[in-house]
């Protein structure tokens, strides 16, 4: 092995670490560690502040892969600052139970904060750590006490800037002008398919200048360290403006006959190259994993200076303490994620047979009495807070970090990902809101949030055909069973503002894994008591009957229970159960589940405004399923409904039909 420089055998022990990872599993994207090595070492041997010992140590700067397919760069950054993963991990990259796997995952490998599967995700997430600092700088820091104070940063690629929810998010970020969020772009012209030309040719600093981002460029980043420096620094001064450093780099750099091409970004280079690529870099093309002692020593250095940082934090979280005693306390809290004494005591109540509200109305009431009791309750809305109800008191978040209501702008799938990066930051308990039948935008984070059982919480309204006039395009009717069908996911559609109390608080409570809140947009009437005991349990009988049952959830159990009375003038005694979230009645014993719905009874009807797929599994082969197989129409909500068969007659009929 030559002798070059130290930065440099770091650099290159970074990059052989990742082809031999990659070569070993025979799979996985080469080209991105080859090039981007020089960037990631410069930034997290000079800049990144962050211990390796305490990888969720609170005030550390974020760095997140959005270009999630190179993740045997980071795996092999971890290993060599020092985090928990063993060079063994690296021999067993995309292989089965290593913390190594094909796609960052946060909740697998420490010191990952973000997982990064689709492109564009990760740049929103760190869109939503940025707005996360700066909301917590802002609440918890004094004067003399600046107990939050970091950094987040992003390695994005082609693709990545390529992708909408990239663009959506950032420009939401140039707009709030989150100085603190530092983009690297890794510009090397290739994407997976061949030369980035075949698909674009725009000028990227251009719109990102037009965002409002401070746009840098770095001319030879396979190797002018200290331009990256430069670069970085000079984004880490700007305060006013977040920057997206554009470093020209060559993917696959080494490779002889592999580099600046699309053959070294999805497949391993082979033996032959692997060889000819360490040999290129004066490496042992014959050593593999090799890490030499004095590369390892100077790599620790970065995790050694984050460790005194973080006892130099420890001790101003002492002062901070000692000065501002409820404030620590407050911070202390909602760093761990929970919740303060008492929080949903004393929410609005609807009383039994009170004037009908719709449960977005009731939602937007109950929202606002737990954000006065929960200071990092944070969240807002697709451009439609006057509709979902969800303006939050307290003002509109600024560029000064102030205000609770998080006005995202018509940007949904950056939302949901946004959502997701106030999640991963912590500190903060994010809500986000749209209609419900635009969650079809939202659908990658929402599932990533579900991927990593991440409590986060999606506020749908408009619920159903009933929203009326706006017509089939704005009426969701596949989407209650698509969304059932996300694992993880709890779907809770609450039929008065009781269940819609009750969804609450099962969200907020909830710690592992998102909850949909699924809102109507019609008054409904109040069916249940204040408190609505049993929806807790996601099932539960809320009127008695011994000859049929009907199950129904939301706007459609009012309906169920107006069959009901039809059904008693006829002699037939039917139960009614409210089914708010089917997650959760299936995660009840058996013994209850079959307490609400006897299996002996086989006379059972299902009423919901929406597609019946999926019923089955409540009403089995003999029962009824009352719903909607088709789009909806435009006309006023109360009508559709009854056009398309979501009326008690229907429902009654159905019943009778059972028998």
């Amino acid at each position: 092995m030559s002798r070059t420089d130290l930065p440099t055998r770091a650099i290159n022990t970074l990059r052989t670490l990742s082809i031999d990872a990659v070569q070993q599993a025979s799979s996985g994207h080469p080209g991105l560690p080859l090039g981007c090595a020089p960037m990631a070492y410069t930034l997290w041997q000079r800049h990144l502040k962050h211990d390796p010992s305490v990888p969720k140590w609170f005030d550390r700067d974020r760095f997140v892969l959005s270009a999630g397919h190179g993740s045997a760069l980071l795996y092999s950054l971890l290993h060599l600052t020092g985090y928990d993963l063993a060079l063994d991990e690296l021999k067993q990259f995309r292989q089965w139970g290593s913390r190594t796997p094909g796609h960052p995952e946060w909740h697998d490998t420490p010191g990952v904060e973000a997982t990064t599967g689709p492109l564009g995700q990760g740049a929103a997430n760190a869109v939503g750590m940025a707005i996360a600092e700066r909301y917590l700088a802002r609440t918890f820091n004094r004067p003399g006490h600046e107990i939050i104070d970091h950094t987040t940063y992003a390695l994005v690629s082609d693709g990545d800037i390529m992708e909408g929810v990239a663009c959506e998010a950032s420009s939401l970020a140039g707009h709030l002008g989150l100085g603190k969020l530092i983009y690297l772009y890794d510009a090397n012209q290739i994407t997976l398919d061949g030369p980035l030309s075949l698909v674009m040719d725009e000028d990227v600093g251009a719109r990102y200048a037009a965002y409002g981002w401070h746009v840098l460029h770095v001319d030879h980043g396979d190797t002018d360290l200290e331009a990256i420096d430069a670069a970085i620094t000079a984004a880490k001064a700007d305060t006013a403006r977040p920057s997206i450093l554009i470093i020209r780099t060559t993917i696959g750099f080494g490779s002889p006959r592999k580099a600046g091409t699309s053959a070294a970004h999805g497949s391993p280079l082979g033996e032959a190259e692997v060889a000819a690529t360490k040999q290129a870099l004066g490496w042992d093309p014959a050593a593999k994993f090799l890490v030499p002692d004095e590369v390892r020593a100077h790599m620790a250095e970065g995790g050694k200076r984050g460790a005194q940082a973080h006892a130099d934090w420890d001790a101003k979280l002492a002062a901070y303490r000692a000065a501002h005693p409820e404030l620590a306390a407050q911070l202390e809290l909602a760093i761990r994620g929970d919740l303060p004494a008492g929080w949903d005591q004393g929410l609005p109540e609807f009383a039994l047979g009170s004037a009908a509200v719709a449960t977005r109305s009731a939602s937007g009431k109950i929202l606002a009495a737990l954000t006065a009791r929960i200071p990092w309750l944070f969240g807002g809305d697709a451009d439609l807070g006057g509709s979902t109800k969800t303006i939050v008191p307290g003002g509109d978040y600024t560029r000064t970090g102030e205000g609770r209501n998080l006005r995202f702008g018509i940007r949904e799938h950056a939302m949901g990902a946004i959502g997701n990066g106030l999640l991963y930051h912590g500190g903060v308990r994010p809500f986000v809101a749209t209609f419900f039948v635009f969650s079809d935008y939202m659908r990658p984070p929402v599932r990533l949030a579900a991927l990593n059982k991440m409590p986060a919480i999606f506020v749908w309204t408009h619920d159903s055909v009933g929203l009326g006039e706006d017509g089939p395009t704005h009426q969701p009717v596949e989407h209650l069973m698509a969304l059932r069908a996300m694992v993880n996911l709890c779907v809770f559609r609450p039929c008065d503002g009781n269940e819609a109390a009750a969804g609450w608080r099962y969200a907020l409570n909830k710690t592992h894994g998102p909850t949909a809140l699924v809102l109507s947009r019609q008054d409904l009437p109040i069916v249940t008591q204040p408190g609505a005991p049993g929806a807790e349990r996601g099932g539960y009988v809320l009127a008695d009957g011994t000859d049929a049952i009907i199950i129904a959830t939301g706007s459609e159990v009012a309906v169920a229970l107006a069959a009901r009375d039809d059904l008693a003038k006829l002699h037939v005694s039917a139960r009614v159960v409210s089914m708010p979230c089917w997650e959760l009645f299936a995660a009840q014993p058996q013994s209850y589940r079959d307490a609400v719905l006897p299996p002996a009874q086989h006379r059972r009807v299902s009423v919901e405004a929406g597609v019946t797929f999926g019923w089955r599994e409540h009403i089995g082969d003999r029962g009824v399923a009352v719903g909607i197989d088709r789009y909806g129409a435009s006309a006023p909500g109360e009508l559709v409904l009854e056009k398309l068969g979501i009326t008690a007659a229907a429902v009654a009929e159905a019943v009778q039909r059972t028998a």
